[in-house]
């Protein structure tokens, strides 16, 4: 048995903004049958110690990054959990990253470098006995646990790189306050570009790095995609490795979804179809229904749907999103929705982003990079057919309905590429051609059905990295 803790900053059910979460909540579960016990660390915002129930403190902090804290063990949502208690860091209303000016927390620097020394005091000492043999930390709230490990008994480590666009920056004033060894600010340590990273902190020297697919894994050794990093990339190349997301698919199963009209064959979706349109106040069309679910950012190709979205309107074709994110993008996809053919609902809502996935005819994801993305993997499962940009991880799940594809019937979707509304626009153009050929479209529903979105890939490679970073 391969004893693992796993650090990050949001899990679900408990308390999520993204992708990240889903991964870090699934992963736990899927990896059980691998020979894997791996628990899970986690800040103790209020959403977290809410859903605790029955908790023992095994640790106790007198001064951590400015408060008194303590170290909880806990079970909840299905996860083996150790939970940090710190009101000063943790414990306020809103976003778990962003103060109510939409802004990060000031603080946040230190607020996850106490993530970060709670996970290497552990990782060194173990909590009430159970002392892991590996410390997989998940993107740059995790990093600056490989500062503070000693050099001598440290676990074995892992670093997820689940986004590398974000990278924890702090002022090098805050060097002592984080208790960070100033000879390691260094081009060779955690110092870019006169600052502390965390993410730098990690990728310097984790044992073994790891990306969500392997077409993110080759990006990020390139300066478009590296965000100032492709270099440290380059250099750790052979401890690189892409293992792609899966996803939890009894969550999402349209056979037994909670949430939806459940159905096992393509004869079920059209009465979801029906009810999305009614609840949207989406008249009847000729088109496909197009979804979007989704962070609303340039990182996502929004702004490009909106310059292409003529095209699919023009083709009878409709939009349903739903989303949050930059005001610019909001406000303009609430103008778009004087067209009738456009709903747009702005914020977050988990059961009808179910909805959304089971009566949508395709799923749009126009990304400029994406590591994995989860929504094409969601829309595969749920016959709800996926456009998506040729990059990162869309490029690894989505078999492109190019002429050979179809000729051989293993096609699942449409990419495209460049990532530019031009090519988007083609690339909508072509999905409303599928899906004017009933018989083609089908296919494509049905080879995503079948196409395997869960977990058991990635797992026995996570658990088989865990065993090779141990010498097993």
């Amino acid at each position: 048995m391969i004893r693992v803790l796993s650090v990050a900053s949001e899990c679900a059910p408990l308390v999520k903004t993204g992708g990240l979460a889903d991964v870090v909540g699934a992963l736990p579960a899927a990896i059980a049958a691998n020979g894997v016990e791996m628990r899970t660390l986690l800040p103790g915002y209020p959403a977290v110690l809410e859903a605790l129930g029955k908790a023992e403190t095994i640790a106790e902090y007198d001064d951590l990054f400015g408060g008194s804290a303590t170290v909880l063990a806990a079970k909840a949502g299905g996860l083996d959990l150790l939970v940090i208690k710190a009101a000063h860091l943790y414990e306020r209303p809103g976003s778990i990253y962003l103060g109510p000016d939409g802004k990060d927390w000031p603080d946040n620097p230190e607020r996850f470098a106490a993530l970060s020394k709670v996970a290497s005091d552990i990782g060194t000492a173990g909590a009430d006995g159970w002392v892991p043999d590996v410390l997989h930390g998940h993107d740059w709230q995790a990093g600056l646990m490989m500062e503070y490990l000693p050099d001598d008994g440290r676990p074995a480590t892992v670093l997820t790189i689940h986004n590398i666009a974000f990278h924890g920056l702090a002022g090098a004033e805050k060097i002592a306050d984080l208790g960070l060894d100033p000879l390691r600010f260094t081009p060779d340590g955690y110092e870019y570009w006169g600052k502390v990273s965390a993410l730098k902190a990690g990728l310097m020297r984790a044992d073994r790095l790891t990306t969500v697919s392997k077409t993110y894994a080759a990006e990020l050794m390139r300066p478009e995609f590296g965000m100032g990093l492709d270099g440290v990339m380059r250099a750790r190349r052979d401890v690189l490795r892409g293992i792609l997301n899966g996803i939890d698919d009894t969550i999402w199963n349209p056979e037994a979804d909670p949430l939806i009209t459940p159905y096992k064959t393509l004869k079920g979706k059209p009465a979801n179809t029906a009810a999305l349109r009614a609840e949207l106040g989406l008249p009847a069309a000729e088109g496909p229904l197009c979804v979007v679910v989704s962070r609303l950012t340039e990182q996502k190709g929004l702004d490009l749907l909106l310059q292409a979205l003529p095209t699919l309107l023009e083709r009878g074709g409709q939009l349903a999103l739903l989303g949050s994110g930059e005001p610019s993008l909001e406000a303009a996809f609430r103008a778009a929705t004087r067209d009738p053919n456009v709903a747009v609902h702005i914020g977050y809502d988990e059961a009808l982003s179910h909805r959304m996935m089971a009566g949508g005819d395709a799923i749009l994801v126009p990304s400029r990079f994406e590591p994995c993305g989860l929504t094409q993997l969601y829309g595969l499962r749920y016959g709800t057919v996926p456009l998506v940009a040729l990059t990162g991880g869309l490029a690894d799940t989505v078999i492109n309905a190019s002429p050979a594809a179809l000729a051989r019937g293993v096609a699942t979707g449409v990419q495209f590429a460049p990532v530019t509304a031009d090519a988007l626009r083609v690339a909508l153009d072509d999905l409303c051609d599928l899906h004017a050929d009933p018989a083609r479209w089908r296919q494509l529903q049905k080879n995503g059905m079948k196409h395997p979105v869960g977990w058991d890939q990635s797992a026995s490679a996570y658990a088989a990295l865990y065993s090779e970073v141990l010498g097993r």
